[in-house]
């Protein structure tokens, strides 16, 4: 396994969209030595969204799921502070999830200080506002109520949803352009005007890039898949966008 190397200087480091699942071991295999090496030298790491390829719940007992608790709870031991946002594949992590990683739960939309940064953080599923129809499902299954009925389901039920859910998700993800599923720039644009920051940090669309605004800087991370990706902020340097090969 190649990895890249243990950070020297104190930093906050991002990650997302690494969908965790058994049938990529290889991929939780990085992830976990990116937690024994790259993450225990930071001061915080923020995962922004869809750690898992699906999350049907806290009560989970699925090996995989109680593997990646037992990692993350060993990191904020060790003292590194964690941060969790919800992303569209996992928006179902709770408090549970919580309590037994010792991580804190950001919202959708999250203006954080990272080593003297003003960074607004976000999955990045809601500025993509051109793909009305995944639109309407998240609105759908964001509402408490919603949640709170899917929640008491039986966690058989709940993974015969999520399976239906991913199989359908890809048959029309392969019909939408390319444009549709990536963010929208006025929205954007927007965001940082209301949050009044010149940084944000996203991931979701899998195109992982730095984009200037006429507001600033837009950095999206990649996904895990023949490469890791991971952003690090530190005091003394603009945010980096830094890659490294997973091996099988």
């Amino acid at each position: 396994m190649l990895t890249p190397p243990v950070l020297t200087n104190m930093s906050t480091l991002l990650i997302s969209d690494l969908h965790l699942s058994p049938e990529r071991p290889a991929v939780t295999q990085a992830f976990l030595d990116f937690l024994k090496n790259q993450a225990a030298e930071a001061d915080a790491l923020y995962i922004l969204g869809d750690l898992f390829e699906v999350w049907v719940g806290d009560d989970d007992p699925a090996p995989l799921s109680q593997e990646v608790i037992a990692a993350l709870k060993a990191l904020t031991y060790s003292g590194t502070a964690l941060y969790v946002m919800q992303g569209n594949r996992d928006f179902m992590i709770g408090k549970r999830f919580a309590r037994e990683t010792g991580c804190t739960l950001l919202p959708d939309h999250y203006v954080a200080q990272l080593e003297g940064h003003k960074v607004l953080l976000l999955h990045g599923d809601t500025l993509c506002i051109d793909d009305e129809q995944y639109q309407r499902f998240r609105r759908k299954t964001r509402r408490p109520f919603f949640l709170w009925c899917l929640k008491r389901l039986p966690l058989s039920t709940r993974q015969k949803i999520a399976d239906n859910g991913r199989a359908k998700s890809r048959a029309v993800n392969a019909n939408k352009s390319e444009n549709i599923m990536d963010v929208t720039p006025s929205e954007v644009e927007q965001l940082m005007e209301q949050y009044q920051i010149n940084t944000m940090i996203h991931g979701h669309t899998h195109r992982p890039n730095r984009h200037q605004h006429k507001n600033g800087e837009r950095l999206v991370l990649g996904d895990w898949h023949q490469n890791g990706w991971y952003i690090r902020v530190t005091e003394k340097a603009e945010p980096e966008l830094i890659s490294f090969p997973i091996s099988d």
